[in-house]
């Protein structure tokens, strides 16, 4: 209950700065407002909507189901599922703001990777209608895939630094510039991210990317750390691991796209709020070295 509570208290306070800021910048509506407002407040529906990625539940009507049960004292205005699940796509909006709000800090120690967000499995890519026009067909080291990518850069901590989501077709070197803005320090990442190109402008930009080598490549002199911690690329992958079987930002049940993001979003928030992140246990010696755990 302790959580619920930080966790209600956080968004809310958020919601409160940012609606206020917002309001300022919101076109007027001559016409009025369509239909009857939300009966729940905005903070409300967003800490239930995190809440049920760290909950364990699989799906989020059985979710909604018990937060009914068992849930109604700290939510007395909750409405139906149906009506619930409709006025989700009004949090696009709050969901990201608040997302870039609690994001990781930079500390000059980056890792980078994507991962694949599968939409249907592949034997019903030609009947998916509710994403055509926007998943494609992207590749990786398990095979083909039908979707969209999810490229994330997160600091040694395992906070989420920068994020970005991309058809799946879309190669990942070709985001570094996108999600490299305002980085600063040493980048890793796999060999998906090998360019000369993109090496050089990320280095005038203050940015060294550090990746492994490919087969026939000659072999480089490499600092010892960014050895170490290339080799702790791993990192991302639990990262992105958790996402998907823990804060559950992959399922093929989506009816619409509005609501797909609508779960990444939340996902991210998620994980963002989960007490204990893989992280590095990284020590800075009286020589300014640093030595990796």
């Amino acid at each position: 209950m302790n959580d619920l509570v930080e966790l209600f208290c956080s968004i809310d306070d958020f919601w409160k700065m940012f609606k206020s800021e917002w309001d300022t910048h919101l076109l007027t509506n001559q016409h009025g407002s369509r239909g009857p407002e939300p009966e729940m407040t905005v903070s409300e529906r967003m800490t239930i909507i995190v809440l049920f990625h760290q909950s364990g539940y699989r799906t989020f009507k059985c979710f909604y189901m018990y937060v009914q049960q068992n849930l109604h004292r700290e939510f007395p205005r909750l409405v139906s599922y149906s009506r619930f699940v409709h006025t989700m796509k009004m949090l696009f909006v709050p969901l990201f703001s608040y997302l870039v709000y609690i994001k990781g800090k930079i500390t000059g120690i980056s890792f980078v990777d994507s991962t694949a967000i599968n939409v249907c499995h592949n034997k019903r890519i030609s009947r998916n209608k509710v994403f055509k026009g926007l998943a494609k067909r992207g590749k990786t080291t398990s095979g083909w895939f039908y979707g969209f990518k999810l490229h994330l850069i997160i600091n040694e901590k395992g906070e989420i630094v920068a994020f970005q989501l991309t058809p799946g077709n879309v190669a990942d070197v070709t985001m570094l510039d996108t999600l490299s803005t305002g980085l600063w320090g040493k980048l890793f990442g796999d060999k998906g991210y090998i360019s000369a190109k993109q090496a050089e402008n990320l280095f005038l930009k203050g940015i060294q990317l550090i990746t492994g080598l490919r087969a026939k490549m000659k072999q480089k002199l490499m600092p010892l750390m960014d050895k170490i911690l290339l080799r702790k690329r791993s990192l991302i992958e639990t990262v992105n691991d958790q996402l998907k079987n823990i804060s559950q930002i992959e399922h093929t049940r989506h009816r619409s796209p509005a609501n797909f993001l609508i779960n990444l979003l939340s996902g991210l928030v998620a994980y963002m709020h989960q007490p204990k992140k893989p992280a590095l246990k990284i020590q800075i010696l009286p020589e300014l070295s640093l030595i990796a755990a």
